[in-house]
């Protein structure tokens, strides 16, 4: 199967300039194919995963990826998509975030070996130019009536009120020079990115045509909803992040756990490295018996691996036992807020813990009405500290009992929770 053959079964294809010609590139020589990434944030979201599975691919199969940092593209905006103007960012803010992202690139792509990764900031050779300078080498090149047909700026354009600033409209040059400046020094033939980019890809494609009379190709992956309609990489309202600091392993691997049916064959194929042939065994497993999950199990395993690699995906299996009553210890603060952050919490003077409180009045004060009823709730065996049974009336807790570094957890039965930090 050809690469293009691979992408497209795996649903990685939306749009792509000539296939044929592209095909035979591919398939006839190494080749070098770039995504960029504006640093709009310290970190990387789930939508950006799809174009960096098809650098991946494409690394596998014998090319060479690049990737690109917006430094210059990031202090501009881009309107594909948006319906009101970005707000700009300062300098050290583009500089956090494009540390971010460089770093986080690092962890899906190989930078050593024959097909190395590349990865470069389009700062370097967009900042420098003046505007003089930039007229001349770039604007010369594109005609007004050319940029305003592109979609993403008619459609700003018909919204009256809040139109386009001279700023985002120039952005499809800047995009369309980091084309033209990558195939000049890199060899760089192929650009991917998002459907909304379509317009600043074939504008770089036309610019290495005029400007170098070189031929180069574009190519689309999807903008992914879920079968239910919902925008993807979205939990509870808010993106879930690659990076680990923002969104725990565990929250990642729960994201996937809640994969609906109907998406399980398409998230395996989108966001994993398994063949098409054990996908299909894995799909057609969980179809006889979707009551298991067996097949939201094993894709949280593998793209939790894929992001967060072995030791992430053990830190989520672990933190998923812990809900399932398994015992709480060696976790730090930051794991333990993870895995509980929808649990209700109170805090209480570190002095408490050092002088030692009763599992009694600790329940009492927490997940009971009162001191009578934690007696009965450990009666009957409902009464665990840290998902360890408690069933001493007298039971005290000190400071080895913590479960991190300031907290404690508490469960009444089987699912009701507390976490009581000592600070």
């Amino acid at each position: 199967m050809s690469i293009i053959e691979t992408l497209r079964a795996r649903g990685l294809v939306e749009q792509i300039s000539n296939e044929p010609a592209i095909r035979e590139l591919l398939d006839g020589e190494k080749t070098s194919a770039y995504v960029g990434f504006d640093p709009t944030a310290t970190s990387l979201h789930l939508g950006n995963l799809v174009p960096i599975m098809v650098l991946a691919h494409l690394q596998r199969a014998g090319h060479r990826p690049i990737a690109v940092v917006g430094g210059a593209t990031g202090r501009i905006g881009d309107p594909s998509g948006k319906d009101a103007e970005r707000q700009l960012l300062d300098e050290a803010t583009i500089r956090a975030n494009l540390d971010g992202i460089g770093a986080q690139l690092r962890s899906f792509l190989d930078f050593e070996g024959d097909d190395a990764a590349l990865l470069v900031d389009n700062y370097d050779w967009i900042g420098p130019m003046g505007y003089i300078e930039w007229l001349r080498e770039v604007g010369k090149y594109f005609s007004v009536n050319y940029m305003i047909a592109k979609e993403s700026v008619k459609r700003r354009l018909e919204q009256r009120e809040q139109g386009i600033s001279y700023t985002e409209f120039s952005y499809m040059m800047l995009q369309a020079f980091d084309f033209a400046h990558l195939y000049a020094n890199e060899g760089c033939r192929l650009q991917i990115g998002g459907n909304d980019q379509w317009g600043n890809i074939t504008a770089g494609i036309d610019l290495v045509h005029k400007k170098h009379q070189g031929t180069v190709f574009g190519m689309t992956v999807p903008l992914i909803t879920t079968a239910s309609g919902e925008k993807f990489g979205k939990s509870a309202g808010n993106a879930v992040w690659l990076d680990p600091e923002m969104t725990s392993p565990y929250q990642f691997y729960q994201y996937w756990m809640q994969t609906d049916d109907r998406d399980v064959a398409r998230w395996f194929k989108l966001f994993t490295f398994l063949d098409i042939a054990e996908i299909q065994e894995i799909v057609a497993a969980h179809e006889a018996d979707p009551g298991r999950r067996t097949g939201q199990k094993r894709l949280a395993a593998e793209i939790t691996r894929v992001v967060h690699g072995e030791a992430g995906l053990a830190a989520a299996e672990k933190a998923t036992s812990i809900l399932f009553g398994g015992e709480i210890a060696d976790l730090t603060d930051a794991e333990l807020k993870g895995i509980f952050a929808d649990v209700p919490s109170s805090e209480r003077p570190r002095a408490d813990l050092d002088a030692g409180i009763g599992v009694i009045d600790l329940f009492g004060e927490t997940l009971c009405k009162s001191r009578g009823e934690a007696r009965r709730l450990m009666k009957q065996g409902g009464v665990n500290v840290n998902n360890r049974r408690v069933s001493d009336a007298d039971a005290t807790l000190g400071v080895d009992d913590l479960a991190t570094e300031t907290s404690l957890v508490l469960r009444a039965g089987k699912k009701k929770y507390h976490v009581v930090r000592f600070v």
